[in-house]
């Protein structure tokens, strides 16, 4: 065996850099800013002025949480909950969004 055919220790070839950097970037928790930002951003859109009175959490077991300011945005929300949800799988399919929960919160 030459040491041009040698493979890692792993027993795979070399590692692409793109897989590099993303492990990197999961690492530091980059991915993570990444994903709030873009959940962010496609709640804005999907959420039109509602958006102004409510922001989105966190994604856990496909269920995003969303904290509402008062109890009429929540309401307001809950009506359109079937809209919202279907915008939001269209706009961030790797999410995985398959329910939202609403709550009355601090959007500080």
């Amino acid at each position: 065996m030459n040491h041009y055919s040698r493979q890692s220790p792993e027993g795979r070839g070399p590692k692409k850099i793109g897989d590099i950097v993303a492990g990197l970037l999961a690492r530091k928790g980059y991915a993570r800013v990444q994903s709030a930002n873009a959940t962010e951003d496609a709640w804005k859109e999907a959420a039109g002025k509602l958006a102004a009175h409510s922001r989105p959490g966190n994604v856990n077991r496909g269920v995003l949480e969303v904290i509402v300011r008062n109890s009429s945005a929540l309401q307001e929300l809950t009506f359109q909950k079937k809209k919202l949800l279907t915008r939001l799988q269209e706009q961030l399919p790797d999410a995985k969004i398959t329910d939202l929960r609403f709550r009355v919160g601090s959007l500080d």
